[in-house]
């Protein structure tokens, strides 16, 4: 992974001379939230008032992961569907690399995202397409809140508790503690700058990796007991049953796909996600190998992300589910092959 990406200055420029050009910006999370998605708003949303713009995060599908409920700021985050928009001019999205992931505000909004509100897009994703009035994409950063923090610096903003702590939780989030292959020493520079801001490193690992309610080892449990092998891959789904037998919230299954990534024999894991209407599944694919780009298989299915972790959605019931199976084998087997990162 390139350690010498780095922000356009006059993109940063623009990008605040946007946002703050408008009257109240909504910032729309991608569907399933995870630490990073979740985080960077929140951050944004604080660097935003110090120029007097009205930033709002949203959760776009359910309700938050509970285990992100001690970041800064969490109050000020609306639910889609519970509590009322208000009316806004433009969108920033963060962490999210098609628009379609945008849950139900992507369904019932179509209008709002086709161009006619201004989008400012930050991102980290290969398969972003650039679709904001302003991009900022870094493929090679580790995760959107390394990328927001040098806008911050771009744009001098003075990060507080607040900020640092939010954009340490995003950069830990997606980096599984600094143990994926897109840390780099850029990555580890960022966080200790945070850390020297005031950033408090215990309580974002202790939320994000060491304590589980005990729904999440009923959760995990579940799809251990349904994991199967095929060919080159390993796979389980969780079904909508097993979430209302445990008691568990989507975010509970985070951290089951990189387990199975690292089982021995196996090149690629995929974890299925049955959605709340058991007419298709959200998946998830992990890869320990540096070659093996599973991005490449989601986009075969109109899904993407990164190289080693990345995601798609198929429609369908039992039928469809192994189709699916039977081609990324098909995929991971025909790929070239070589020994774990």
């Amino acid at each position: 992974m390139s350690d010498t990406w780095a922000i356009d200055p006059e993109d940063a420029a623009a990008a605040l001379a946007t946002l703050r050009g408008a009257k109240r910006v909504l910032m729309p999370m991608h569907q399933n939230v995870d630490a990073d998605g979740m985080s960077s708003p929140l951050a944004m949303r604080q660097a935003l008032a110090t120029y007097g713009v009205e930033a709002i995060p949203v959760v776009t599908d359910g309700d938050f992961p509970s285990n992100l409920r001690f970041l800064p700021g969490i109050d000020a985050v609306l639910i889609y569907g519970k509590d009322e928009l208000p009316e806004y001019d433009m969108l920033c999205l963060i962490d999210c690399a098609d628009r379609k992931r945008l849950g139900n505000f992507a369904k019932e909004n179509p209008d709002k995202l086709d161009g006619s509100v201004p989008i400012v897009n930050i991102d980290h994703h290969k398969t972003n397409d650039r679709f904001g009035v302003v991009n900022i994409v870094e493929p090679e950063a580790s995760s959107a809140g390394e990328i927001v923090a040098e806008i911050f610096k771009l744009w001098g903003i003075e990060v507080d508790l607040g900020i640092a702590q939010a954009l340490l939780a995003g950069i830990y989030g997606d980096t599984l503690g600094l143990r994926t292959p897109s840390t780099t020493p850029h990555t580890i520079r960022t966080v200790a700058d945070l850390v020297e801001m005031g950033g408090e490193l215990e309580p974002i690992v202790d939320q994000l990796f060491r304590l589980k309610p005990r729904s999440t080892i009923c959760l995990w449990e579940h799809a251990l007991h349904n994991i199967r092998w095929n060919g080159p891959i390993i796979w389980t789904e969780m079904t909508r049953e097993g979430f209302a037998h445990c008691g568990a919230e989507m975010a509970e299954a985070e951290g089951i796909v990189n387990f199975l990534a690292g089982t021995q024999g196996s090149r690629v894991a995929v974890i299925l996600y049955q959605d709340e209407d058991r007419k298709g599944w959200r998946v998830s694919l992990r890869s320990l190998e540096r070659t093996m780009d599973v991005s490449a298989v989601a986009a075969h299915f109109g899904g993407g992300g990164h190289p080693l972790a990345s995601g798609a959605h198929v429609e369908g019931g039992e039928e469809e589910k192994q189709a699916f199976i039977k081609k990324v084998a098909e995929l991971v087997s025909a790929a070239p092959q070589t020994t774990p990162a």
